[in-house]
């Protein structure tokens, strides 16, 4: 019995020897097989992922981004440790104690693979994670398993623990373009990981691998239990207690970014700046290497310009009065309790303007809901529609609403109806002295429309062509008290053409008027006769000095804004006037560097001579007049040395004012893309200067004294009769100071035309 025992151990021992050495035999032909087609762990020494190209403001504040991985590169100090526990906790806890790999995790996952005959997953750790992420793809094939192991190993051994999580920390993906802690922690709750609260460190932290499926923008269900998952893990394994892990697992989950990133404050602005950057540097440097664009956006002006237009256009679509909301939940076939608006994920304030559903119609009050809020939106809230409810909305209707009240512990949402533009508009500001962009919106929405009208839309000018065609008279030796026939008469328009024939606004004719009159009033017939005296292709040639560079007939009727131009041109133009008539080329990028500071670029305000010092310094006096006496009188309520001109075109389809003090100069268009009137008296006075002059008010708050529009040392003053144009006496009712170029002052014999 004895001898049979040791002759079966004796064969155990050799089965078991030949086994081993089978085992060992394959491990070494896996290891032989796979060794050589691994990647080489060493370039993770110059880790260098694809980073965020980030675009700056003139006070050094985020205008926006470009990345195709939106990933912001933390060390492990960023990393806030509670972050770094519920990682671990629901992810690998054993990770400081194993050598890549958890054989524990891979004897139960290789059970579960032969019991359910499939390839599950669980017993992957940190470093095998990172691996696939790193340098294979995620299919479940035994191959790339075996890979991933021995690329862990590998990675355990070349670097330390600290930095393997580092490494995870920046690499991994966490949905809606998210890479890295940092990237995932502003997508969710808009603030840096180093501010994040327990819950939400175990939100991060419990959506790794589910990413977009478990993302509370797609599945608040799905994120909830794994963010409670993940806070039971981490009381489980001591990291936290068990009453402040039940105690966060009742805080509800509330995310304040957007999917994507935040939208950016001037996104027609910054796709100019990425067509900049895309020709010139290309579209992988663009979208990876991580740049730094510094420009001379101005933010806080370029959210006055935002909130100034979209309350405009809101204004003036009312005039063309309620219209049919086109969305019926009911009709798509949802329910008024199951329907969700993704806009609804956010917190809503009083002051915003959410999509809201009708519920219901009751005692001419509109029923609705926003999120889990329910309201009513009461006569005043529709009054301006001058229709009764049931003729505006039923329900299943999505509307928009301004929210004017909230009430948390109802539940409770006040609101007024609203309704989203269809006329367009846009605003541009440039600083007079460099030509640097300042502001820029190019329409009311860029998301559903992205053509900037600012910088694409070919409009007619309107009367913001007049002070073209006095400048063009100045520089002439034309002066501010020249007198022009202000009478109804017709004007040769070429061989078998009928007359031209212009008419004032007003239908009104006042006789001999003098040259700033006629300006300040926007007289149309001085303005034709001026040009006819002029010549139409002197004055187009001087516009083209002016910058003008689009197709400009020479044809009368170009004086009242016959041509097409850009917003950016007439600004442009303008802005010659208070620059002592230098021409600045428009600048939206000034400086931009790479990842290390290098500086890849640097761009100078480029200049060159258009007209006269004295000649742009009597043109602002001019402009100065509409401000003061003319139709731009609104404006003259801000108290500060502005000047500028309205614009209106025919039938209303074109509203301009374009203004400025000594330092910017800001223009503001309106009107639709499909030529019509935006409705009745629609005149740049009504339509855009209330508009410019919200934004210019919201420039000036905190400026100190003004100061005044710098005049060249061949300026004379003198006072004249603001009617006639002749010399009085200082103190003379309606008398004013003019300024002439020396040398045209009454008295030594300036024309008198």
């Amino acid at each position: 019995m004895a001898r049979l025992v040791v002759r079966l151990a004796r064969h155990a021992l050799v089965i078991g020897s030949f086994v081993l050495a089978a085992a060992l035999g394959s491990a070494a032909g896996v290891l032989f097989a796979f060794s050589g087609d691994l990647p080489r762990i060493s370039a993770l020494d110059d880790y260098s992922p694809a980073t965020i190209t980030r675009v700056y403001g003139s006070d050094n504040q985020l205008v926006g981004d470009f990345a195709t991985q939106r990933r912001v590169v933390v060390r492990y100090e960023d990393i806030p440790e509670l972050l770094r526990l519920a990682i671990l906790a629901a992810e690998d806890a054993d990770f400081e104690r194993h050598f890549g790999l958890s054989i524990p995790r891979i004897i139960v996952t290789a059970l579960r693979d032969v019991v359910q005959f499939r390839k599950a997953g669980g017993a992957s750790t940190l470093t095998q994670q990172l691996a696939r992420k790193l340098f294979l793809t995620d299919e479940k094939t035994w191959e790339r398993k075996i890979k991933e192991a021995l690329l862990s190993i590998q990675i355990e051994k070349r670097y330390t623990k600290r930095e393997i999580f580092t490494l995870y920390c920046n690499q991994m993906y966490w949905g809606h373009g998210a890479y890295g802690v940092e990237a995932a922690s502003r997508l969710y709750f808009r603030k840096s990981v180093k501010g994040l609260t327990l819950e939400e460190v175990a939100l991060i932290a419990g959506i790794i691998q589910g990413n977009v499926r478990q993302s509370p923008y797609v599945n608040m269900n799905a994120a909830l239990r794994r963010r409670n998952y993940t806070l039971d893990q981490m009381a489980d394994k001591g990291f936290i207690t068990r009453e402040r892990a039940d105690a966060a697992k009742k805080t509800p989950i509330v995310v304040r970014g957007e999917p994507g990133g935040d939208p950016s404050v001037a996104p027609y602005f910054l796709e100019e700046v990425r067509k900049h950057l895309e020709a010139r540097y290309g579209a992988k440097q663009l979208y990876e290497a991580g740049l730094a664009v510094h420009t001379p956006l101005d933010v806080r002006l370029q959210q006055a310009a935002n909130v100034a237009l979209e309350r405009g256009l809101r204004r003036l679509d009312k005039v063309q009065g309620f219209r049919r909301p086109e969305r019926n939940v009911l009709g798509e076939k949802q329910t008024l309790e199951a329907f969700q608006h993704p806009r609804w994920n956010r917190p809503v304030a009083v002051g915003d303007i959410v999509p809201a559903l009708v519920t219901g119609i009751d005692r001419g009050r509109m029923q609705v809901r926003v999120g889990r809020r329910s309201g009513l939106i009461d006569r005043v809230g529709y009054k301006w529609t001058n229709r009764a409810p049931e003729r505006l909305v039923r329900a299943g209707d999505l509307i928009e609403i301004a929210v004017t009240g909230l009430d948390d512990k109802t539940d409770a949402v006040v609101g007024t109806l609203e309704q989203e533009p269809i006329v367009q508009g846009a605003v541009l500001a440039i600083d007079n002295r460099t030509g640097q962009i300042r502001a820029m919106v190019g329409g009311y929405d860029f998301n559903r429309s992205k053509f900037n009208r600012a910088l694409q839309a070919m409009r007619q000018v309107g009367s913001a062509f007049k002070p073209i065609v006095y400048a063009a008279a100045i520089d002439r030796g034309y002066t501010p008290v020249s007198l022009i026939d202000d009478v109804q008469r017709s004007f040769p328009a070429g061989p078998d053409q009928p007359p031209y024939e212009p008419q004032n606004y007003d239908k009104q004719y006042e006789g001999p008027v003098t040259l700033r009159h006629a300006m300040e009033q926007s007289r149309n017939i001085p303005a034709v006769t001026m040009m006819e005296q002029l010549g139409p292709e002197s004055v187009t040639t001087y516009a083209r000095r002016l910058g003008f560079d689009g197709p400009l007939p020479p044809y009368l009727s170009v004086a009242l804004g016959s041509a097409e131009a850009t917003l950016l041109t007439v600004v442009r133009a303008y802005s010659v006037f208070a620059n002592q008539g230098v021409l600045m080329e428009p600048l939206t990028v000034l400086r931009v560097t790479d990842r290390q500071g290098n500086v890849l670029e640097e761009n100078r305000p480029q200049a060159r001579d258009a007209i006269r010092a004295d000649t742009a310094f009597v043109m602002t006096s001019l402009l100065r007049g509409v401000v003061l006496r003319g139709t731009a009188t609104k404006a003259a309520a801000l108290k500060w040395p502005l000047a500028g001109k309205t614009g209106t075109t025919d039938d209303y389809t074109d509203a301009w004012f374009i203004g400025f003090d000594p330092e910017i100069t800001l223009g503001v268009w309106v009107g639709y893309d499909q030529k019509k009137p935006i409705g009745p008296s629609m005149t740049g006075s009504e339509a855009a200067l209330p508009l410019w002059i919200d934004i210019m008010k919201a420039y000036l708050e905190g400026k100190s004294e003004p100061q005044d529009f710098e005049s060249p040392g061949n300026i004379i003053f003198v006072t004249v009769d603001r009617q006639t144009g002749r010399p009085v006496e200082d103190g003379t009712p309606g008398a004013i100071p003019e300024a002439f170029i020396a040398g045209t002052q009454p008295g030594v014999g300036f024309p008198r035309n």
